[in-house]
């Protein structure tokens, strides 16, 4: 099997969560997933978002998902 290849999508939950004054611990009690499911999001280490997920998130931090999710060429 080949080696996967990193992604080239950046995560910007952090910055997110800062400029609205919310804790990951806080989002992930709205958005009704754990901690350490955003925690891999926010460090760019996640594989995979359910668009469930991607809508609650949005929702919560008032964004749409190009302000969460970039492409890096």
């Amino acid at each position: 099997m080949p080696p996967e290849e990193p992604h080239q999508i950046e995560c910007h939950l952090g910055r997110l969560l800062d400029e609205r004054g919310m804790t990951l611990a806080e989002l992930a009690a709205r958005v009704g997933v754990t901690v350490a499911n955003l925690s891999v999001l926010k460090n760019d280490r996640a594989k995979a978002i359910r668009f469930s997920t991607l809508t609650a998130i949005c929702r919560e931090l008032d964004c749409q998902p190009g302000e969460l999710l970039t492409f890096t060429a």
